[in-house]
């Protein structure tokens, strides 16, 4: 199977070669399979015995039980894949318990899987051991998160198709019809199915089963064109050929050279199709032997080469990063998330922490975290979208959600903008929380050769792989120097005090209230938000300069203890 495909997948020699490798080796434990239990802690069943494996091309996890039919995951669907924990369901735990007593629920292994990043299916395993749980989730998060996998030719989504429905079977071990039936149904008459069925010699009963031996990729191709002709193609080759039943070698050439080739590439690196070229599609796609080594091309050739990857409708040497990557950060664009923590309405909706999850598993790189006081006695930091009557979830929990996806797709930094309207003391919060989860992950200093100086370049993406960086606007440089001393000296309390002074000559200077400013919950205007830009230190006032028309038009605001800027020193660029 996997040598046809590949066979199938070989691209047309030229100057330039470019192999189109969108497969990653399966582990032979993942082919052959293990024997794990399966729960659903919403529904709260128990599925035990459950016989799991990957197929060999890497398409789907599949497990199936002796006494009911195979369930499939397609892995391209799958966007997380990580250590599970006890069920909620108190009665299911008891049953897991019973079954395994003793046996500790770092065995979990969950799989989150959807066609969007909000709404998320859960899959539950529990594996034999905790070893063989790690094992399988390092190796499934390898093979999920795939790009090229994705962006496959026509010809591969076929044979997609078909391993799914050699996969699908029931507890005899074979192919329903109601399965393939099902696979074509989308606007096609069953009548139509079951006749086509019927005229390649397959069962054709709505209740039958096929044999997966009795049923080839070539079958299942057949079937297709039956089901779902391309007239297209058809009238296509029937106006090179001049409704010929073949298409002359010369009249292939002009048609490869005028009509399919991109006129922006450059002919040395991708010369022009000659007798050569179509002598190498006749040899991988011409399938009718008095076709070969003629100067002729069947309908079927021509239908192959042109859903074989040779026509692809993106630039497959591009689905790696092929772009120089060590310029300065701020000469890219970024894959970036607004509001990231909310799921619904910008209004009343809903916030979540898995979609922070989501968001940085699918490629985004900068994230953005409006931070307020927590309620209630344990005071925690929350983030929610303002006064909008959203939902809110825990600071910390995002920043153990971001932990854990932030490099799992890509080793690219990853931004935190954070809007901050946290009052002083719970800014340490976000500080401390930032600083013990992230660990070494932060940075907390600049990086050697790119200081934090005016007209120093900032570091290159290259430089800052697996860095997670925090945007927020900085205090004064000589503010932020001194704050930071005291604090790393445990003197917060002359910080405060210092902060306390009714004409502080530390006053920062904004625009007009809004979205740039953020205010602490006693009323006094707490650290910028990160929303806007400008590293550098804002624009002051002194205490005794300004008409009172400008003071009023402009935004006093006053220093916090620090921002978390003072405590990195040097984490926000």
């Amino acid at each position: 199977m996997t040598s046809d495909i590949a066979k199938r997948q070989r691209t047309v020699p030229s100057a330039k070669a470019f192999e189109f490798n969108w497969r990653r080796a399966v582990p032979d434990v993942l082919q052959k399979g293990a024997m794990f239990d399966r729960f659903d802690d919403e529904t709260g069943t128990f599925e035990p015995d459950c016989f799991v494996r990957v197929d060999p091309d890497g398409f789907f996890i599949y497990w199936k039980t002796e006494s009911s039919e195979s369930q499939i995951l397609e892995l391209s669907q799958i966007s997380d894949v990580r250590a599970g924990s006890k069920p909620k369901d108190e009665k299911l735990t008891a049953i897991i318990m019973e079954r395994s007593p003793g046996k500790s629920w770092d065995r979990v292994v969950t799989i989150c899987s959807g066609l969007d990043l909000v709404n998320i299916t859960y899959t539950h395993m529990l594996a034999p051991d905790a070893e063989s749980a790690t094992y399988w989730i390092q190796s499934l998060r390898f093979l999920t998160h795939n790009t090229k996998a994705a962006n496959v030719c026509p010809m591969t989504q076929l044979t997609k198709h078909w391993i799914r429905l050699t996969l699908t079977v029931n507890s005899k071990n074979k192919i329903p019809v109601r399965v393939i039936m099902k696979t074509f149904a989308s606007g096609r008459n069953e009548r139509v199915i079951f006749q086509s069925l019927k005229e390649l010699g397959l069962p054709h009963g709505k209740n039958d089963d096929i044999e997966p031996s009795n049923f080839p990729f070539e079958k299942f191709y057949e079937l297709y064109h039956k089901i779902c002709p391309r007239t297209d193609v058809e009238d296509l080759f029937k106006s090179l050929s001049k409704n010929k039943e073949f298409l002359h070698v010369d009249k292939m050439i002009e048609f490869l050279n005028e009509t399919q080739r991109d006129p922006r590439l450059n002919e040395i690196l991708y010369p022009f199709a000659n007798r050569q070229t179509v002598k190498y599609i006749q040899e991988n796609y011409e399938t009718q032997e008095e076709y070969k080594n003629t100067d002729h091309l069947s309908i079927e050739c021509f239908y192959r080469y042109l859903m074989s990857d040779n026509n692809a409708c993106v630039f497959l040497d591009r689905l790696d990063v092929y772009q120089e990557m060590d310029q300065p950060l701020s000469h890219y664009y970024i894959n970036s998330s607004h509001n990231t923590y909310l799921i619904g309405r910008q209004f009343g909706g809903k916030s979540s922490v898995e979609i922070y999850r989501q968001v940085l598993l699918a490629g985004c790189r900068c994230i953005e975290l409006d931070c307020w006081d927590g309620r209630g006695e344990d005071q925690e930091p929350i983030i929610t979208h303002g006064k909008a009557m959203c939902t809110d979830i825990l600071f910390k929990d995002v920043i153990y959600a971001i932990r854990d996806t932030a490099f799992v797709t890509s080793e690219y930094p990853v931004i935190m903008s954070f809007e901050n309207h946290c009052s002083k003391h719970q800014q340490y919060k976000l500080a401390k929380y930032c600083e013990d989860i992230l660990g070494d992950m932060l940075l907390t200093r600049p990086i050697d050769g790119y200081p934090l100086e005016p007209g120093v370049p900032l570091p290159p993406p290259e430089k800052l792989k697996r860095k997670i960086l925090i945007k927020n606007k900085r205090l004064k440089p000589e503010v932020e120097k001194q704050h930071l001393e005291l604090f790393l000296k445990g003197q917060t309390d002359a910080i405060q005090e210092e902060n306390e002074v009714a004409e502080d000559p530390d006053l920062t200077v904004d625009g007009e209230d809004g979205d740039g400013g953020t205010k602490c919950s006693n009323g006094e205007n707490a650290v910028p938000s990160g929303d806007g830009g400008g590293s550098g230190p804002a624009p002051t006032a002194s205490s005794g300069g300004g008409s009172s028309a400008e003071l009023k038009r402009l935004q006093m605001k006053k220093v916090g203890p620090f921002s978390l800027r003072d405590l990195m020193y040097a984490t926000m660029y």
